[in-house]
């Protein structure tokens, strides 16, 4: 059961919960700015750490966007504050989703690309619960609204998730089902997903999960890469293919 029934108020109305997220750390394009991607880190961590790594990327296109989530009280903690995307319990399909956590934070993601130009293409990269925000991300841009009902608005153009898993995987077919829209959208939208066999913070099995529940609603352009014997870390070898895979799912200049 989730506990949300005691957030009410006297009046039977709830007031929603704002949040403050941290600081956003930017990296600028070395070349010709054809693309920007928003990227998110995993529990606890900041945009910095992720901004100091993606700046020695061979990726000269790309303006790195990288904000820090808001610091708040994890039940998966025991309550303990820190900084992350939603609040997540147990990580299970089953297990109930923030979905207020997970839409605000999509649509600070949001907000963060609405002033790129209009001729540079946009996504989100991603590790961990920053993957599982990405993924949500990528849902609410294929069926066209956030869980709130909100349009959303920006064109994503690709989505790479590391060591994550997708919240709300079991409603996600279901969702896109009902719309061809929803379908062309799910088709086309480039998404690659890394995850090391050896995960013992967000194991494997949850990465195949996800990459099993996209195929399943209909998402075509979809790569799944396993790294054997990695844990819940990213490797040079991984971020090589991240390179690889954005320049030719972008259309980049190449790595010069």
């Amino acid at each position: 059961m989730s506990n949300y029934s005691h957030n009410t108020m006297g009046s039977g109305s709830r007031t929603a919960r704002t949040f403050e997220f941290g600081r956003t750390h930017v990296v600028r394009p070395k070349g010709k700015h054809q693309a920007t991607i928003v990227w998110l880190h995993g529990l606890g961590d900041n945009g910095s750490t992720w901004s100091q790594l993606l700046e020695s990327l061979p990726l000269p296109n790309i303006k790195w966007i990288c904000p820090t989530a808001p610091t708040r009280p994890v039940a998966l903690l025991g309550g303990f504050p820190c900084t992350a995307w939603f609040d997540v319990g147990e990580l299970s399909a089953d297990g109930p989703d923030d979905w207020e956590g997970l839409d605000a934070s999509a649509a600070h993601i949001a907000n963060l690309l609405s002033t790129e130009p209009s001729d540079v293409k946009v996504g989100i990269g991603s590790f961990s619960m920053g993957a599982a925000m990405a993924l949500y991300s990528a849902t609410a841009f294929v069926v066209g609204r956030y869980g709130n009902g909100n349009p959303y608005n920006i064109n994503l153009r690709a989505i790479v998730g590391l060591s994550g898993w997708l919240p709300g995987s079991r409603y996600l077919r279901n969702k896109i089902e009902g719309s061809h829209e929803a379908a062309r959208r799910a088709a086309t939208l480039p998404v690659m997903l890394g995850h090391g066999t050896c995960d013992d913070v967000v194991p494997y099995k949850y990465g195949e999960i996800s990459a099993h529940s996209l195929s399943a609603a209909g998402f075509r352009n979809l790569t799944f890469k396993n790294y054997e014997g990695i844990g819940h870390y990213t490797v040079p070898k991984e971020m090589n293919d991240v390179c690889n895979w954005l320049t030719a799912r972008l259309g980049l200049d190449g790595l010069h």
